[in-house]
């Protein structure tokens, strides 16, 4: 497809419906290379998308956007104008692009993914190592060599690993070197080529640069290796998850709390949900990171002495708001002297926090949560109940199965919790059980070695 010839924008007319039923050349070639017809509703998303935004909110809008056309990329810059009888489009800057993508394979590209969210400094190089795209605090570094920015090992005869992956370009791993900044970082990088044209169909590199704060490992994953779940599930997961997740939220809760000027009401509603479904996802995050972590054979928590009155009074108080949001009551424990146990201090708050938690949500509105902590020889207990629905004998095990949400009927919950929280509790030396009956509410007892 050859690209217009003139400085005149590329026309093009949408009605109301969102039928293209006006188009210069160029423009109708597009959307029949993307199935549409001439007067058909137009078949690039990305334009569509733009039109009924526009529409919608009744103002002109100018943006870039790049729209595929066949093997290749046209990059265009949109001017969308709504008027009484639909939407015009001005398109100008024109330019077709050859797609540069890394070396294919499903596993080099979830390594890529997993490489991307833990890396420290992503660096781009063209196909002579050039540097395109420095990290962000050094602009200055474009058009340089690599090996201005990087120190590294090579052969009896001079050549980098980078260098030598190059000449035929393949993927590399866990390759020691120096970041020349201030006194020098000691890092490890993992090479990505990037295909799209130049020597050999090289394009560049895509260097992921991590801190070498742990040794490297002895081999780095081959195209064909599966990823170690240990490496891939664990921090990794979080990593890769939590910033985004963190930042939907955060922007979420910005439009829903109309803290930067008037939202449209149906608009912060839908960013309310939004920001709800990211905290579910969060949660569940969470919870598969900590699953990861306890079904680990070394996990070993800490054994510390600890004050279960405290824990509880911290745990009711971190749930004070939410309960008092759902018109529960949390009466807290009514001991005055400290209840000794050996434990993790921050996994017993976790486990806490479930049950509470779970408490609350399976309250009536107006209902109370207890919270109370007992010895009994060489046994301290904490005891969370409610009056709630109650648990059925024949299901009083089952809710500490792994993603099993037991009378969860409003999506909320990953159906790890319990499951979690008991192997917690038993890997601490004591246990998780639940003493309960319909219509009855629930006694959760949480068990651990009295404290020295």
């Amino acid at each position: 497809m050859n690209a217009p010839q003139s400085v005149r924008p590329v026309i093009g007319r949408l009605d109301d419906q969102g039928h293209l039923v006006e188009a210069d050349p160029p423009l109708l070639r597009l959307q029949k290379r993307a199935g549409g017809v001439e007067g058909g509703a137009l078949a690039l998303p990305q334009l569509a998308l733009l039109a009924r935004l526009s529409r919608r909110l009744g103002i002109c809008i100018s943006r870039q956007v790049v729209v595929g056309y066949g093997d290749q990329d046209v990059d265009l810059w949109v001017r969308v104008k709504p008027d009484s009888h639909g939407v015009e489009l001005a398109i100008t800057g024109w330019q077709e692009m050859a797609p540069v993508q890394p070396s294919p394979g499903i596993d080099a590209l979830r390594w890529r993914d997993f490489s991307r969210a833990t890396a420290d400094w992503i660096v781009e190089t063209d196909a002579m190592l050039r540097i395109t795209q420095p990290p962000a605090n050094l602009p200055g570094a474009v058009g340089q060599p690599i090996e201005a920015l990087f120190a590294m090992s090579s052969d009896g005869d001079g050549v980098s690993a980078i260098m030598a992956a190059a000449r035929s370009a393949e993927r590399f791993e866990d390759e020691a070197a120096t970041f020349l900044l201030g006194q020098g970082i000691p890092v490890r990088i993992a090479g990505v080529p990037l295909i799209g044209g130049g020597i050999e169909g090289l394009a560049g590199y895509q260097l992921l640069v991590s801190r070498r704060d742990v040794p490297a490992s002895p081999r780095g994953p081959r195209l064909n290796d599966p990823l170690p779940l240990d490496e891939a599930f664990g921090s990794q997961l979080s990593r890769a998850m939590r910033e985004p997740l963190d930042r939907i939220i955060s922007q979420a809760d910005t439009i829903s709390g109309r803290c930067d000027g008037p939202v449209r009401r149906d608009y912060a509603a839908y960013a309310e949900d939004i920001a709800g479904a990211g905290r579910h996802l969060l949660a569940l995050v969470d919870d598969l990171v900590d699953l990861h972590t306890i079904e680990r054979p070394d996990f070993q928590p800490e054994a510390e002495r600890v004050d279960l009155l405290d824990i509880a009074q911290r745990a009711a108080g971190l749930l004070a708001v939410r309960a008092a949001n759902a018109g529960i009551r949390i009466d807290g424990p009514l001991h005055d002297k400290p209840v000794h146990a050996r434990g993790d201090f921050r996994r017993i708050l976790q486990v806490l926090i479930n049950l509470l938690s779970n408490a609350i949500r399976h309250s009536p509105p107006g209902g109370t949560v207890w919270i109370r902590c007992e010895t009994e020889e060489a046994i301290a207990a904490v005891i969370v109940a409610d009056a709630g629905e109650g648990i059925a004998p024949g299901d009083q095990e089952r809710i500490f199965e792994r993603f099993e949400r037991l009378g969860l009927r409003d999506g909320t919950g990953s159906g790890l919790g319990l499951y979690i929280s008991r192997r917690l509790a038993r890997a601490m030396g004591g246990d998780l059980g639940v003493d309960s009956a319909r219509a009855q509410g629930a006694r959760f007892v949480l068990t651990l070695p009295v404290g020295d």
